[in-house]
């Protein structure tokens, strides 16, 4: 191991001699090793907690200590969080997002460790969330640290949060090619071909590392016994509809959550509500504990055992009709449970959630037809499909849904009903909810970023940096002589009008009072009140972003917008401003 970081120690002091593209490469093996590494330390203490706590445990018998080892975990977290660490630890995902739209690639130097740490406590206890996420920022974080500590520009920062993205994803999954895939549809919006060489350097280095600590076996081994028959299309077509009706489900159990638990003052009664109903859901349905890796396996088989191992209904594995109610129970309450994991206070990903969900739907949906008598189709199959869909609904992400399913389960003989559930998944799931999950979590953020190219470089965009407020402003009380005077001594021609308490009235333009100015006899019969107006357009910064600021210069015309903040006065944001900045953005974002 010692040996293996100080090839790393030299390949990073290499790069700083070589050109850029080979300093890129060189930088991705590194990014990739370490990523690999961290990967697997996380797995390795997530599982070694999980058997210390749940190793013993009989089967057959329902076990109390459901009821708290969440609380315990969360508690913990909290803990690390508010009293230890002392500052938030976001989402893991959209924290990269947030980081390449907002702070220049910059990532927290605490995430180095701190999402590691929470998500390991808050999944070995049984938070119903998965690693991924914490694994993506924490490598992101190591990589933005590499970017600074080289002095390297934007648009190779942003490039290696994309290779630390793409380490973790291939690691942790064991997943080279979906790895890449998920790089490119979710993190990196411009990637050109001299990054996607070390992309590959990247995403290969982690695999190799993660094949060297934990083996080659795939995540979740799956034998095809029945490959896809043509005739079975429709009922491939309608689980991904159904999938994308079960993702939004999921999608809007967490904002609904989000909703109830900001209601809720205090984070010592959001930690208590969220655990004691987290609590007694695993403890009522153990398979809802933790990433849920054994029931998904179990699943895969087309076994359902795992249902009723630990719980209160073992005597009942053998009844149908219960099997289906507790299927349907464990989709329902998986999303809740997942959701009470992060409101409570616990840190972790919304893939293996999303993957356990996923598995469940496609098993419930095969069962119930099959029952039905009306035909005979491969359960273990549409378990494995029905994973394809969610990913593809949750995260709107339906690419690294196809690949991702047949790398973790080997079940590329399905590739083709795998595309068919995923696309029609993410079809539906889009016109139900617009926004994936990522999205949601970043939208109160204001820090949206997408795939379309100028709408990313707007988000990338800071309006409170574009304000300018040397405008001589008036006060509503004023009279024209005292218009005149401040006119004079500025150097601008408009004039924002407002009280002693800076409440905005509305503006004055100069060429529209300009026939009056030299009329003195008006100076004082004549009030600002009666020459101002009300601009058509306003920026307000608590609810404008700078897509909506683009949108209003193109329908107003105008040269320059006045801002405002709980109908206070600001400053201006001018045109040539954000035109300006605009393309600051745009020649970083193409400097190789």
């Amino acid at each position: 191991m010692k040996r293996l970081k100080k090839i790393s120690v030299k390949l990073l002091l290499l790069s700083r001699k070589l050109p850029p593209r080979q300093k890129m490469i060189v930088l991705s093996i590194v990014v990739g090793f370490v990523v690999g590494l961290l990967a697997v330390f996380m797995k390795k203490l997530v599982f070694t907690i999980i058997d210390l706590l749940t190793g013993s445990f009989d089967v057959e018998y329902n076990n109390y200590q459901y009821l708290v080892f969440p609380a315990i975990g969360i508690l913990a977290t909290v803990i690390f969080i508010k009293y230890i660490l002392r500052k938030p630890v976001r989402d893991g995902i959209p924290n990269v997002l947030h980081a390449i739209s907002k702070q220049h690639g910059i990532i927290q130097k605490h995430n180095t460790f701190s999402s590691m740490i929470t998500a390991a406590l808050t999944v070995g206890f049984g938070g119903s969330v998965g690693l991924e996420g914490p694994t993506v920022v924490t490598g992101a974080a190591y990589g933005s640290r590499i970017s600074k500590i080289l002095g390297l520009n934007y648009k190779q920062t942003v490039a290696m949060l994309g290779f630390a993205a793409a380490a973790a994803m291939s690691a942790i999954f064991k997943a080279p090619v979906a790895a890449i895939v998920f790089a490119l549809e979710i993190i990196l919006f411009d990637m050109t071909m001299s990054a996607l060489v070390p992309l590959l350097f990247a995403s290969i280095t982690a695999a190799l590392t993660s094949y060297f600590f934990l083996g080659q076996t795939v995540l979740y081994p799956f034998e095809v016994i029945e490959e896809f028959d043509l005739n079975q299309t429709p009922y491939y077509i309608g689980l991904g509809v159904f999938a994308a009706l079960v993702s939004t489900y999921f999608i809007k159990i967490y904002v609904f959550s989000g909703t109830v638990f900001d209601k809720i003052k205090g984070w010592g009664w959001k930690f208590v509500i969220g655990v004691s109903a987290l609590g007694l859901l695993v403890f009522l349905l153990p398979s809802l504990y933790g990433e849920g890796y054994e029931a998904i396996n179990g699943a895969l088989k087309g076994d359902t055992e795992f249902i009723f191992d630990n719980s209160l209904f073992y005597d009942y594995k053998d009844s149908i009709l219960v099997t289906l109610i507790l299927l349907t129970s464990i989709i329902l309450f998986k999303a809740i449970a997942t959701s009470l994991t992060f409101r409570a206070g616990g840190v972790g990903g919304v893939f293996a959630p999303t993957l356990f969900i996923g598995t469940m739907t496609g098993l419930l949906f095969v069962k119930i037809f099959n029952q039905l008598g009306i035909v005979n189709l491969p359960e273990a199959n549409f378990a494995l499909v029905g994973m394809a869909g969610l990913l593809a609904g949750v995260v709107h992400a339906p690419l690294t849904a196809i690949f991702l399913i047949a790398e973790i389960t080997g079940g590329y003989k399905l590739f083709f009903p795998i595309m068919m559930v995923s696309a029609t998944s993410y079809a539906v799931t889009k016109y139900l909810s617009p926004k994936s999950i990522y999205t949601i979590q970043l939208k109160n953020r204001g820090d949206v970023i997408t795939h379309h190219k100028d709408q990313a470089m707007l988000a990338m965009m800071d309006i409170e940096s574009l304000i300018e407020k040397n405008f001589d402003s008036i006060d509503i009380n004023d009279n024209l002589r005292q218009l005149v005077a401040v006119i004079t001594n500025s150097h601008r021609n408009i004039y924002p009008v407002v009280d002693k308490e800076n409440t905005f009235y509305g503006i004055i333009i100069l060429d529209q009072i300009r026939n009056i100015m030299f009329k003195p006899e008006l100076y004082d019969s004549t009030l600002v009140s009666s020459l101002m107006f009300m601009p058509s357009q306003i920026i307000d910064i608590d609810k404008d972003d700078m897509e909506s600021v683009a949108t209003k210069f193109q329908h107003s015309g105008k040269y320059n917008l006045v801002v405002i903040e709980n109908g206070k006065y600001i400053g201006f944001v001018s045109r040539a401003n954000v035109f300006s900045h605009y393309r600051e953005i745009l020649k970083d974002l193409s400097e190789e």
